[in-house]
């Protein structure tokens, strides 16, 4: 079984200080740590070995049930594991009502050249400007979901470590390569490497179900909420398409656009 540190009980502890700042970006930028909240979103870290430097819990709360697998045996590597009281839980969390169990994280970016290496050709999500934490967390987990080989984002977008962002993932971030990146640097390069940039916009003639996504590496942007895919951007995209709709809405919420497109992409790259 494995040992666990001392019991920390106070908010004012300097640990518990250090953890709780990584609520601010400008500290999680510093440190190159974030916060993982709730047994889902530990669990998926765990299972998917990202790298945790400690893992803090209630110890009376009995949320140690749902992890006896990794506890189980001698294994002197993996996080630490630190009993504390539900004022340091508190703390470190930005909810309300917080799970009694959180992580503390440590960056794994893909680098840049990645991208274009053959592991990762194929498609990839483009985040231009989205600023909404639950419509970004959910283009991650549709990222995942339908086999993008990666996800960019791109300056304006809301921080991929905010933890109503993470929250969003609901633990995808750790089953897709996730990239900030300066677009206007990045999608010319982009280009010269043999990618297809694919933007979408409302005036666009050609319809996603037109476009071949079959052949090559494909990189599909999608806009902010508002104005959509940047002007800086569209001029550095190959094509535009539009999801056509024969019902009665304006348009679709950017999250749910990005569902259809990157599923559409799925469904031809699987074709016979």
């Amino acid at each position: 079984m494995r040992k666990f540190e001392g019991y920390i009980s106070s908010a004012s502890n300097p640990r518990a200080k250090e953890w709780a700042k990584l609520l601010e970006r400008k500290y999680r930028d510093r440190e190159g740590k974030f916060l993982l909240e709730g047994i889902h979103l530990v669990k998926e870290a765990l299972n998917a070995e990202w790298p945790l430097e400690i893992v803090a819990f209630d110890e009376g709360s009995g949320v140690l049930d749902a992890f006896e697998e990794y506890l189980d045996g001698d294994r002197k590597d993996g996080p630490s594991w630190i009993p504390v009281s539900p004022e340091v839980i508190m703390k470190c969390s930005e909810t309300g009502t917080p799970q009694p169990i959180f992580a503390v994280a440590l960056k794994r970016p893909p680098t840049k050249e990645s991208l274009f290496a053959g592991e990762l050709g194929g498609i990839v999500a483009v985040l231009d400007g989205v600023q909404d934490p639950g419509n970004a967390g959910t283009l991650v987990r549709s990222a995942a979901a339908s086999g993008a080989t990666a996800v960019v984002l791109g300056k304006g977008t809301v921080d991929l470590y905010n933890p109503k962002t993470i929250r969003s993932t609901m633990g995808a971030l750790f089953h897709v390569p996730v990239l900030e990146a300066d677009l206007s640097l990045l999608l010319p390069e982009a280009r010269a490497q043999g990618v297809a940039v694919v933007g979408t916009s409302l005036q666009a003639a050609q319809s996603c179900y037109d476009y071949d996504f079959r052949r090559g590496n494909i990189w599909l942007v999608f806009g902010n909420e508002g104005s959509g895919v940047s002007a800086e951007v569209t001029a550095l995209v190959n094509a535009n398409v539009i999801i056509p709709m024969s019902g009665r809405s304006e348009s679709l919420n950017v999250a749910m656009a990005a569902t259809v497109l990157l599923f559409e992409a799925q469904r031809q790259r699987r074709m016979p």
